[in-house]
């Protein structure tokens, strides 16, 4: 995603912060808020953070689970689900 046109100085966001909350909220677009001309911040609405770290934390499910695999830490699927019959019965 490319967010060159969204790159604002503290000024900006100082003056105007209510504007560019509601416009983070409609148009799902971070803001790189600068300061003396260098990034130092992303501004996101919240529920496209909750979306990225939910994306994020599944990639790691799957980044340990390949690595599971690699390690050779597979059953079969028969017996992965007999395992989990019988935790649920107690």
């Amino acid at each position: 995603m490319k967010i060159y046109g969204q790159v604002k100085p503290i000024s900006y966001l100082k003056a105007r912060a209510p504007e560019v909350l509601r416009g983070l909220e409609e148009q799902k677009i971070p803001v790189v808020i600068t300061l003396r001309g260098e990034a130092k911040a992303i501004l996101q609405d919240v529920a496209t953070y909750e979306e990225t770290q939910e994306t994020l934390a599944l990639l790691k499910i799957l980044a340990l689970t390949n690595k599971g695999v690699e390690a050779g830490k597979v059953r079969s699927a028969n017996e992965a689900f007999a395992r989990i019959r019988k935790r649920v019965k107690g």
